[in-house]
């Protein structure tokens, strides 16, 4: 686990970086999952892809805000991240049954996320700039990461999430 250290201006003094796994007991109330070619076009795929199938879902939260989210970890993955050996990222949307938390997780080949806490500390303060996964936090998604490991235990690359409430 990294441990972000930040300025007194109402960030927290530490922040841990971990995954924050969406897991319930129960079997989540829907689940999709792709792969995009790790191009230009990828973040705009994503939204395209992702809003039927959340509509389809029924996620009762708000579907044009989760798919500029999905658009945003998918870019971010295309421009800082590596794609998988078939040129491939994947993408990820699960509704917890209990609480309809929408989590949103993009994969890539790249198993490091330089600068994570820089974007990925929340408060309600607008920055300098609000792109990327800075945006997200801004907008109330909870960001996190970890490496992703194949059955064997072997570091493959990395995960990102936001989990979005139901607002």
């Amino acid at each position: 686990m990294s441990v972000i250290e930040a300025s007194a201006d109402e960030r927290p003094s530490q922040a841990a970086v971990t995954l924050l796994p969406l897991e319930t007991k129960e079997k989540p109330a829907f689940e999709w999952s792709t792969t995009l070619l790790a191009n230009r076009g990828a973040g705009p795929n994503a939204r395209l892809r992702a809003r039927p199938w959340l509509t389809i879902g029924r996620w009762p939260g708000d579907v044009d805000l989760a798919v500029r989210v999905a658009d945003k970890l998918v870019d971010n993955a295309v421009r800082h991240g590596r794609p998988f050996a078939d040129g491939c990222i994947s993408l990820h949307l699960i509704v917890a049954a209990d609480t309809h938390e929408l989590l949103i997780e993009v994969d890539d080949a790249s198993p490091e996320f330089p600068g994570f806490g820089d974007v990925a500390i929340q408060n309600s303060e607008v920055r300098e700039t609000t792109t990327g996964l800075g945006w997200v936090a801004h907008h109330g998604g909870r960001l996190s990461w970890d490496v992703k490991r194949s059955v064997d235990d072997v570091i493959v690359g990395k995960t990102v999430q936001a989990i979005l409430p139901v607002t």
